[in-house]
């Protein structure tokens, strides 16, 4: 009984060497390595990972004879994110100008036919400007031809005139709205005939 305690006894010191032995062995053939730059710039190599504090900055994946087999880059700066969303923003404005226009020419007959809207329309408020002008020189005179009279001014041509000068103050407003269009036009498709044109590779 005795023989056979110490034989079992045996057999399981064994059993947890081998165990302690394959630990040991799995613990030490660990295939990568990383490698990064500490809080002090000195280059530190870790078996066991990169510390949170240090990732932000980027590292290197190293397998077992010291060859980089992966490089994760650092986090992007405020800055880089920003410029990244202006790349972006700048890229889906490009496509779009491309969806419109296949050449210059195409941003030259889109601008005259934008100019052409605006000044037709500033061409028909000009004349309805004149037609009031010319209603409201006439009701001037009815009223004036009171006043010498000696009668009061009638309140129905009164309120005439304070309407026709307000319609007059409307219209005005309208012709410097179309002739604010017209510069705003005039830069936004000279800006775009000159990106479509660096786009293109042409001039015209």
């Amino acid at each position: 009984m005795a023989e056979q305690g110490a034989f079992s006894y045996r057999i399981l010191i064994g059993l947890l060497g081998a165990m302690l032995a394959g630990q040991a062995l799995a613990a030490g053939d660990s295939k990568e390595m990383y490698r990064y730059i500490d809080d002090k710039g000195g280059i530190v190599i870790d078996r066991q990972g990169v510390p949170s504090e240090f990732i932000g900055k980027g590292y290197e994946v190293l397998n077992d004879q010291g060859r980089v087999v992966r490089v994760v880059p650092p986090a992007p700066t405020p800055a880089e994110i920003a410029q990244r969303k202006a790349d972006a923003a700048q890229a889906s404005s490009d496509a779009q100008l491309l969806r419109l226009y296949t050449s210059v020419n195409d941003v030259d007959l889109a601008r005259d036919r934008k100019l052409t809207e605006l000044d037709a329309l500033s061409g028909v408020t000009k004349g309805n400007l004149q037609a009031l002008k010319n209603q409201q020189a006439a009701l001037q005179a009815r009223a004036a031809d009171q006043e010498r009279a000696g009668r009061q001014v009638p309140a129905d041509l009164e309120a005439q005139l304070s309407n026709l000068r307000d319609e007059a103050k409307r219209l005005d407003q309208d012709l410097d709205r179309y002739k604010q269009l017209r510069e705003r036009a005039m830069s936004s498709f000279a800006a775009d005939r000159a990106r479509v044109a660096q786009l293109l590779g042409t001039s015209r």
